[in-house]
């Protein structure tokens, strides 16, 4: 991407000529960015006032939220941030987003002292780390937040089809819907969301390296999106409506905030891929009381273990990191504001605004001590596997979704074209490549 390429040698210009900022924020203005919050935008703007006022109290600085409409707006306001060495200090980053920023070069590389300054890496989860940085040594991102993803299952339509708990492999997903299934009453056994910008290529990801595959090479050289594997995966999501008629055909135009609606309104069984922020939206449904969280399956189709060679990968490290910027003057300042927001009281109040899980281990602990719901995602996250950090990432999703995009229309008389699948995981494979040239070092 022109975002993980072009601006190397820009950001260079971008250097603080105070790194750390003064002791006292008086006079100063700490300014963070962040992707606007879809489901709670009045609940994101009062939890920013809260932020805003205890910062200010600590240090005596301004703090200043500028808001985006989606990851893209993102990309391109780090992109001009860095061109011109003026924006935000701070960037509230997606996981899978954390690999194009380090890419250009224009993020502070965190320090152990500056680890220190935020309460240390161990207040923070372990594989939510790993997305950090490329290893240890360089890492960008801290932690703010923990989106795990799980499996949501109503509970009482699993205790009427005799059903003991949730399946555990991808067969078992499949049979347990297919007993969950009654067409005739608008009722099926899973909900998906073939249509939402995020989800699919998450399917295929886990599908792929459960079976053994991999979308981009482990040393990071090779695109693997055209490989068997990932043609597989690509099936057998496509499979889950076409072959198994386990959802309803009116899936293939969801988003996930309408897969989530069809559960909580009792017309779904199942919904996979689902995260922690879907607690408050099940609050009060018809389901309320009826539903219980687990694990994704991490067994692929066809085996009861994982074989030689795959990944007992339940889900993407997933949530939200902070990354400093190189041309800010109020690296001291930013430390302050993260150390503020990834501490247990705020962590947990974040909880109870927006469903996320901690990224502050004692904080997730003590939640989940009273709300199984809380333990469920902490289990999850036990499966949570890094997605290749690389800065070619952001072209692996675009490519995997433009493969669901474009066989939707047959996706909704269930079926598809396998050439056509061929043909664009072999042009997406073809610009991944081209971006991982790119980034090679000399």
């Amino acid at each position: 991407m022109a975002l993980a390429t072009a601006l190397l040698a820009t950001a260079a210009c971008g250097g603080s000529s105070d790194p750390g900022g003064t002791t006292s924020g008086a006079g100063r203005t700490l300014h963070v960015a962040e992707v606007v919050a879809g489901q709670f935008p009045e609940e994101q703007r009062v939890w920013q006032q809260r932020i805003a006022e205890k910062f200010k109290a600590a240090t005596g600085a301004d703090l200043v939220f500028e808001t985006m409409a989606s990851a893209a707006d993102e990309q391109t306001k780090i992109q001009t941030s860095v061109v011109s060495s003026t924006g935000p200090d701070v960037f509230v980053v997606g996981t899978t987003l954390v690999p194009v920023a380090y890419s250009t070069g224009a993020f502070e590389v965190l320090t152990d002292e500056d680890w220190a300054a935020v309460g240390g890496r161990e207040r923070f989860f372990a594989p939510q780390l790993a997305m950090s940085g490329p290893d240890a040594q360089n890492q960008i991102g801290v932690p703010m937040s923990m989106r795990p993803f799980g499996l949501v299952y109503n509970t009482e339509m699993f205790a009427q089809a005799g059903i003991a708990g949730p399946p555990r492999t991808w067969d078992e997903f499949v049979a347990t819907a297919r007993a969950l299934n009654r067409p005739d009453q608008g009722v099926y056994g899973a909900a998906l969301d073939y249509s939402d910008g995020f989800d699919p290529w998450k399917y295929i990801w886990t599908f792929a390296l459960q079976s053994g595959g991999r979308l981009v090479s482990d040393d990071l050289r090779t695109s693997e999106l055209d490989s068997p594997a990932v043609q597989d995966a690509v099936a057998q999501y496509f499979g889950l409506v076409t072959e198994h008629g386990i959802a309803s055909p009116d899936s293939i135009s969801w988003k996930a905030p309408q897969a989530l609606a069809a559960f909580a309104n009792g017309q779904a069984g199942m919904l996979a891929m689902v995260t922690p922020t879907a607690v408050p939206a099940l609050k009060g449904s018809a389901v309320d009381g009826k539903y219980a969280f687990a694990p994704m399956p991490t067994v692929p189709f066809g085996q009861t273990a994982v074989p030689a060679g795959g990944i007992a990968a339940g889900t993407i490290v997933s949530g939200n990191d902070m990354a400093i910027t190189q041309y800010s003057d109020n690296k001291h300042l930013a430390l302050r504001y993260i150390e503020l927001v990834t501490g247990e009281e705020e962590q947990a109040h974040y909880h109870e605004v927006f469903g996320d899980i901690p990224a502050n281990q004692a904080a997730a602990a003590t939640l989940a001590k009273d709300d199984p719901q809380v333990q469920a995602f902490i289990d999850a996250e036990e499966t949570a596997t890094p997605t290749s950090f690389t800065g070619a990432w952001g072209d692996v999703q675009i490519g995997l979704t433009n493969v669901v995009t474009q066989s939707l229309s047959g996706l909704a008389n269930r079926t598809y074209d396998p050439a056509a699948v061929a043909r664009l995981l072999a042009e997406a494979d073809a610009t991944v490549q081209r971006s991982l040239d790119r980034q090679r070092p000399n």
